[in-house]
């Protein structure tokens, strides 16, 4: 069975409730499709409106990060009972950002991990190296441990229904983008060490994007690469051109 492709916006820390509100009635129209999964991971202020919105459409809001525990005296943290409540479907976990900015670790990922899956939440869990890793020839290595660690006590079944982003940090905001070819060796690498963990089946089920500065034009190159079941995007799904992604063929 073929995956579904699976696109979804990264707005990180951009749009106030207002303007989240505006960009969804603009964007509904042109990401309407049933080929793809479609999914807004907004800020947490902008999650209800952004339902509210995206309703009676294909768009499905997700978060951009929560904590791993069920609550308490974690000021300023989202649990995932929270999301749940409201209807939230996908939580980007481990984003280089919140490693590189917010000390999350490959250990705090995988609670989260686990946390997500225990709600019934679809973890978008990201992976990715720097520029001086890949010059030293570690990608691969660096990535399957960010894999094996995140995916940690997480089993078969849930690891099928997962999505693994992978985003190399140099492409990240820089405009460049990891060529198509580049782009699928590090997901076939990505899909080869769930297999490992697990087995064929479980590797051939999840489903694995790529993120770093995609946009209109380098969607369809990328996406048509066996292993790249669609991208994680960040500027360029917060402007019209999304829906151009989104129906990249």
């Amino acid at each position: 069975m073929a995956r579904k492709k699976i696109i979804a916006g990264n707005w990180k820390m951009n749009m106030t409730p207002s303007e989240a509100v505006e960009l969804i009635n603009t964007l509904k129209p042109l990401v309407a499709t049933d080929e793809a999964d479609v999914v807004f991971c907004v800020p947490a202020i902008d999650i209800i409106p952004a339902l509210e919105a995206a309703k009676g459409s294909n768009i499905q809001i997700g978060a951009e990060n929560m904590y791993f525990e069920e609550k308490g005296a974690f000021t300023g943290e989202i649990s995932p009972a929270m999301l749940t409540d409201v209807g939230v479907k996908y939580v980007i976990i481990g984003h280089s950002e919140r490693r590189e900015y917010f000390a999350e670790t490959d250990e705090t990922v995988n609670k989260k991990v686990l946390k997500a899956f225990e709600h019934g939440i679809t973890p978008i869990v990201c992976c990715g190296e720097t520029l001086t890793q890949r010059e030293q020839g570690v990608t691969i290595d660096f990535i399957r441990q960010q894999i094996k660690v995140a995916f940690l006590n997480v089993t078969a079944d849930q690891a099928k229904t997962a999505v693994i982003a992978y985003e190399p940090i140099w492409a990240i905001g820089t405009g460049k983008t990891a060529t198509s070819d580049q782009a699928e060796e590090v997901c076939a690498a990505i899909r080869a060490c769930i297999a490992e963990v697990y087995d064929e089946a479980t590797a051939e089920a999840i489903r694995i994007q790529y993120g770093g500065s995609v946009n209109a034009s380098t969607a369809a190159e990328l996406f048509a690469k066996p292993n790249i079941d669609g991208g994680l995007v960040g500027g360029a799904a917060l402007k019209p051109d999304f829906g151009k992604i989104v129906n990249y063929k």
